[in-house]
Order: C-alpha cells, then sequence, then structure tokens
C-alpha cells in the first residue's frame, strides 16, 4: 500500500478512474471504519475491555494527541469531545455523517497529485465535484497487493492489507479488483483472510485493529439499512 492510508485506499476503489466519480453507496462507512481502524492502532482510541458484552463495548480514547493527518484528528477530536461515551457501531454512523468526508479524503489524494480535483457541470443547472485519477501507480499497487494477497500464498502479510480487504468487501468494492469468477471461486479464502485468519505474527494492535474492521465489515449493512 505504500504511504496510503486505509481510508484513502478505500477511496481509489471507489472512484472512477477516467471520470473521477463515486461509484460506492456504502464507502462512507468503510471510510469511517478505517478512520476507527487507524485510531485503534494507533493507540489513540481502545475498546473497553472490561464490557460484558462487546457489542455494547463504548470506544474510549487513550491518547488525545495530533496524529499528524487531518482526517484522523478530526474524527479522534469527536471522539475525544463527544458529551457521551459510545459504541464502535454508534462511531461508524457519526464519523459517517462527517460534512464532505470522502470529498476531505479525494482532496488528500489531490494534495499528494494522485488525483486531480476538478469540478464538471451538468445540464448547465449544477456542478459536481469529480477526482480524475493523475498518478495509477497508487491504486495499481494497491490491486496488486489485494490480489496477490487472495490469489497468490504471499509469506509476509501486510496486516493493513487484510484490513482494506475486509472494509472493501463490505462496501462492495471487490468487484472493481476481482472478475465475478475469482470472486466465486476464492469465497471461502476471501472470508477466512477479511477475518483475521491465517495472518501470521504480527502485532496486538494490528490483530485489534483487523477485528475492528471485520465487526464493522459485519455491521454496515445493518447500519445502512436503518439509516436510509
Amino acid at each position: 500500500m505504500g504511504d496510503l492510508k486505509i481510508y484513502q485506499a478505500l477511496i481509489l476503489l471507489a472512484l472512477c478512474e477516467e471520470k473521477g466519480t463515486m461509484n460506492a453507496s456504502f464507502v462512507g462507512y468503510a471510510v469511517a471504519s478505517a478512520l476507527l481502524t487507524e485510531l485503534l492502532m494507533l493507540e489513540r482510541i481502545q475498546v473497553d475491555p472490561t464490557a460484558e458484552k462487546p457489542k455494547k463495548a463504548k470506544v474510549k480514547v487513550i491518547d488525545a494527541s495530533p496524529t499528524g493527518d487531518v482526517i484522523l484528528d478530526e474524527a479522534l477530536d469527536k471522539i475525544h469531545n463527544a458529551k457521551r461515551q459510545a459504541t464502535l457501531r454508534d462511531w461508524v454512523s457519526k464519523l459517517a455523517g462527517i460534512k464532505d468526508l470522502n470529498h476531505k479524503v479525494a482532496k488528500t489524494l489531490a494534495a499528494d497529485n494522485i488525483l486531480k480535483a476538478e469540478e464538471e457541470q451538468i445540464l448547465w443547472l449544477f456542478t459536481r465535484r469529480i477526482y480524475p485519477e493523475l498518478n495509477p501507480e497508487p491504486e495499481q499497487q494497491l490491486r496488486h497487493e489485494l490480489r496477490r494477497l487472495v490469489l497468490d500464498k504471499p509469506i509476509e502479510i501486510d496486516p493493513r492489507i487484510v484490513v482494506t480487504l475486509s472494509l472493501a468487501r463490505a462496501a462492495h468494492l471487490l468487484p472493481q479488483v476481482f472478475s465475478k469468477a475469482e470472486l466465486k471461486a476464492n469465497k471461502e479464502k476471501i472470508d477466512a483472510i477479511a477475518n483475521g485468519e491465517g495472518i501470521g505474527k504480527i502485532t496486538k494492535e494490528v490483530i485489534e485493529g483487523i477485528q475492528v474492521a471485520v465487526m464493522m465489515a459485519a455491521i454496515m449493512p445493518a447500519i445502512t439499512v436503518t439509516t436510509t
């Protein structure tokens, strides 16, 4: 993935390379889940380990210091300054509701000259923001790593790719990477990888991050139904 954040990777997969338009309706929830996962990996937040029921465990801020990432810091500030603690499920919904979240992520990619931020006029009545691809290399590398994870047997596995795969699956973005035949033939393997199986020896924080991603992957469709 190089220097890509998980949330940036999801936006790259969701964008049409040539037109620069967004293709997935669930991507906002996937991005919100990625923000929580990144914050967990950075040890800025934790899920209350003393909760009797994991689904009702509250998210706690353990380090409110800036991460140096504008979007992560906005999410961290929201969690830190909330009047009441909330569950992961609640925070996915709340963070997905950040105004222009997907556009904010796309603009970070534009700042790195991966995308180009533009506006196009529709029927001479209104404009929409689009982000055609300038540098295809980061997305090509991302797709290569996702395909290698599923179709090959890599000795070393990047945990961030595992998280990306899990959230991309939940956001229905995997057809952007694999053919229908490949998805059908590798369904069990994709499920196993997305559940954190066979990922080798990695740090406790990353394992927890993957578990968050898997949990978000399981609940995002339910969140979408209840909010539409």
